[in-house]
């Protein structure tokens, strides 16, 4: 079932290549949002 999820993707970013683009730049997004998330939480109390 995978496999064909898989292959109806591939499918669909063959005949519309410009969503490939879009969604490597949507994957890069969400990757800084989740190191700038990660890094807000912390906080440095100074002595």
């Amino acid at each position: 079932m995978a496999m064909s999820q898989h292959t109806k993707l591939r499918t669909y970013l063959e005949e519309n290549p410009k969503w490939i683009g879009i969604l490597f730049s949507a994957l890069m997004l969400l990757s800084q949002v989740g190191t700038v998330a990660a890094n807000g939480g912390s906080t440095n109390i100074g002595p």
